[in-house]
């Protein structure tokens, strides 16, 4: 995190000190991009064992060449509320209905949600195709990161003892590895500097291994190699800071 929060400053460091007055209506801007993003994701892979479709929001840091090369950083929480197969999350604990029993005796209320987190660094390629200006187009772009994401388990007021602490630790299925990444998509700069936003296609494919030292269902720790993967759409609203210059003529 130290060096994400590190590299996100050296790229504001850049765009201030190279900050000149340019009109991007006419002319390849460099400049560094802030970026508030959300995406509409679908699982693959192993994933779809346990999940189902899932929602990413964050933000990050790009500096964008006079050239139309592309580098950032980028950090994203992933939350979902489609989690499946409960049964086999609960297999250990559950009653032959599947129902789980809290300290009263009684059925508890399990909630169950995703989540994880993503950071990653991006470089890609914008190419001014279709695009009202040399700044805006279609762009690809490559990411290389790390994700990892768990189970959320959420009891009715608390009482299911089997679940609390520590022991919720052996439920929640966490794993994370080392991601990639791979993006195409179109990027707009406006003219007037109002609108700037990108919409893009992505693919995350990660190699994750278990978190946990102890897997309640297995019994033992889960030594498997999972390939989950991320289909999903992402739509970024970007903050430039190159200094807009002033109109060639002036009217009295």
């Amino acid at each position: 995190m130290r060096k994400l929060f590190l590299l996100i400053f050296l790229f504001s460091l850049i765009g201030m000190i190279s900050q000149a007055q340019k009109r991007v209506s006419d002319t390849t801007v460099s400049t560094v991009l802030f970026q508030a993003t959300y995406a509409y994701q679908i699982p693959g892979g192993d994933l779809t064992e346990f999940f189902g479709n899932n929602s990413t929001i964050g933000g990050g840091v790009s500096y964008k060449t006079d050239k139309n090369w592309l580098f950032g950083a980028f950090g994203h929480f992933i939350f979902g509320d489609q989690v499946n197969n409960r049964a086999e999350i609960f297999k250990g604990i559950s009653t032959a209905e599947g129902e789980v029993i809290d300290g009263n005796g009684l059925y508890t209320s399990l909630a169950l949600f995703e989540r994880g987190f993503h950071m990653q660094f991006k470089a890609g390629k914008l190419f001014n195709v279709l695009g009202p200006n040399p700044n805006s187009g279609i762009y690809v772009q490559a990411g290389l990161g790390y994700l990892t994401h768990r189970i959320r388990i959420e009891t009715q007021f608390g009482t299911a003892p089997q679940l609390m602490d520590d022991y919720a630790l052996g439920y929640d299925r966490m794993r994370g590895g080392f991601a990639f990444s791979g993006e195409f998509g179109y990027l707009l700069m406006s003219n007037s500097r109002l609108l700037n936003l990108s919409i893009a296609l992505e693919f995350t494919q990660v190699s994750a291994k278990s978190l946990r030292d102890y897997d309640f269902a297995l019994m033992r720790k889960d030594d498997k190699s999972y390939s989950d993967q991320y289909y999903g759409i992402r739509i970024s609203w970007m903050i430039p800071t190159y200094k807009r210059a002033p109109q060639d003529y002036y009217y009295y």
